[in-house]
């Protein structure tokens, strides 16, 4: 079941992606504006993560502490991709995304890839640096979606775009509520996995 589970969720987040990134080119949108959004490259990350595993898996291989934490990664950004769509992005207008990517993208994969981590928790222990560790790729995205729309006058999400929250000092509550909720889910992912994984050794970072 979880071999099935993760072949199927990555091969169904690369052909969304892969659709609508078609869409997208033959519209003329800019590529690197498409992997600019968070939701793509999260999903695009979370694929190769779960086909990895489902091909480790189908070959009997034993994951690696560095398999585990990347996967867990992995897992935090699509719960935060899940519920930052639903509070802030569920009502905005979502343009030329097809109706069935965008389920896919913002409901079966967060759902799904939680439940892959619950079906198969990692045979190793996190720890709190690990949850800190899952802050890094969210500040980087930050700092470049911020630093790209300053010089392109182009942003990914309209809560990242001054112009549309009152200036900068509007973006930055947005920013601490996503952190918040990066913290939130690391922390709950954390503790879920070692709990149905009591055995796993400690992982060092």
């Amino acid at each position: 079941m979880l071999s099935a589970l993760r072949l199927t969720l990555g091969l169904l987040a690369a052909a969304a992606i892969g659709r609508q990134l078609a869409i997208q080119i033959q519209s003329g949108f800019s590529v690197v504006n498409f992997l600019s959004y968070f939701t793509n490259l999260s999903n695009l990350f979370a694929a190769v993560v779960l086909l990895a595993g489902f091909f480790r898996l189908a070959l009997g291989r034993k994951p690696s502490v560095r398999n585990a934490l990347i996967r867990y990664v992995a897992v935090v950004n699509m719960a935060v991709v899940g519920v930052v769509f639903t509070v802030l992005l569920r009502d905005v207008d979502l343009g030329s995304l097809l109706p069935w990517v965008n389920v896919v993208l913002h409901y079966i994969m967060p759902v799904g890839v939680v439940l892959e981590w619950v079906l198969g928790p990692p045979g190793t222990k996190l720890g709190v640096s690990h949850v800190l560790l899952c802050q890094v790729f969210p500040l980087l995205y930050l700092i470049y979606a911020m630093a790209r729309g300053a010089i392109t006058g182009w942003y990914p999400y309209p809560f990242l775009n001054p112009a549309n929250v009152g200036g900068y000092a509007g973006v930055v509550p947005y920013a601490v509520g996503i952190a918040v909720a990066f913290l939130f889910a690391g922390w709950s992912l954390m503790a879920l996995g070692n709990k149905l994984n009591s055995n796993a050794s400690v992982a060092s970072a």
